[in-house]
């Protein structure tokens, strides 16, 4: 190929290359380094058939550039984890919306069957949560404390025990997605099942808000973090199903890779609603609008993070992310 057609051929991508490089907080290290790939074989190319050109010296210097983000990028390990936190994971999670839209949908549809079939089947919430759960909150009931289940355990004991129990369940939730997403699915069920039975026994009993502003302090976030490992779940199911253009084993890889980046992100907030639970949710007594304050700004947090932000930085990134496939 001559010179001039080579250089036809790439300028604009070895243009959007170089602007990415100048701004490398808008591309994870990943993307980084798959340019780095591609510009050596440019490099290489030009080197073998057009000496040392201008375009020769231009590629050396984008590749040299390429290597110094990738290699600062590994230098520093805690700049590394907040990319990973505030660029790579948020720009990636926005091509999972409809996954997490998925998950979403099916934790709501059975969370009201279990509140309906709680209504229409007096023994259905002890089939569900157990009958020495419920005996002992119809005891703390008739003592005047219903809550009174949040205060049983240490502070400390209960946050470490919570945020560990619940980064399990994310990790199972996640992890059965193997099962063609099947087994994600059905873990949904059983917790969204349990969920709306739990909050219709206290409906049956007159405290329902009473429940909810105790129960959603933590339960913002947890249900919704727990919802995003669905997704999960969900991404590498669609892996399986669906690998695309990609061999069914490589597409799985990716599948597997893209859901475990997905539960890392819900570490943090898991650690922020065992906190709650812990700490926080055991205070009954507290006003009425400080407890909606809590649960107000889990909510916003969790839409931000997992919604409005990836979308923002898309929109944001889209020329650079247009030369990428996810």
């Amino acid at each position: 190929m001559r010179e001039a057609a080579f250089l036809r051929q790439n300028k604009d991508k070895w243009v959007k290359y170089e602007s990415l490089l100048e701004n490398s907080n808008a591309v994870s290290p990943q993307q980084i380094s798959d340019i780095y790939v591609e510009l050596s074989d440019h490099l290489s190319y030009s080197r073998t058939y057009y000496g040392s050109s201008n375009t020769t010296k231009y590629l050396n210097g984008l590749v040299s550039a390429a290597h110094q983000k990738i290699y600062r990028s590994k230098k520093e390990p805690g700049h590394r984890i907040i990319n990973f936190f505030t660029r790579e994971f948020p720009n990636e999670f926005y091509h999972y919306q409809k996954q997490l839209l998925l998950s979403f949908l099916i934790f709501l549809l059975f969370g009201i069957i279990g509140a309906y079939s709680s209504a229409t089947d007096g023994a259905f919430v002890r089939s569900i949560m157990g009958d020495a759960y419920v005996n002992m909150t119809l005891e703390n009931i008739a003592n005047n404390d219903p809550m009174a289940v949040y205060k049983q355990a240490a502070n400390t004991d209960m946050f470490l025990g919570i945020t560990i129990n619940n980064i399990k369940v994310s990790l199972m939730v996640f992890s059965l997605g193997v099962l063609a997403g099947l087994g994600t699915v059905l873990l949904l069920i059983q917790n969204a099942i349990m969920l709306g039975s739990f909050q219709y026994f206290f409906f049956d009993k007159g405290l329902l808000w009473e429940s909810a502003r105790t129960i959603w302090i933590h339960g913002t976030i947890e249900i919704s973090v727990i919802i995003v490992a669905g997704c999960a779940g969900l991404v590498v199911g669609k892996s399986i199903l669906f690998p695309g253009t990609y061999s069914r084993l490589n597409s799985f890889t990716r599948g597997i890779k893209s859901g475990l980046k997905i539960v890392v992100s819900t570490i943090p907030f898991f650690v922020i609603a065992g906190f709650l639970e812990g700490f926080v949710t055991r205070i009954t007594n507290m006003p009425d609008w400080l407890a909606i304050l809590i649960i107000a700004a889990s909510m916003v947090l969790i839409l931000f993070y997992y919604v409005f932000y990836p979308i923002y930085l898309f929109k944001k990134n889209n020329n650079a992310r247009g030369i990428y496939s996810v």
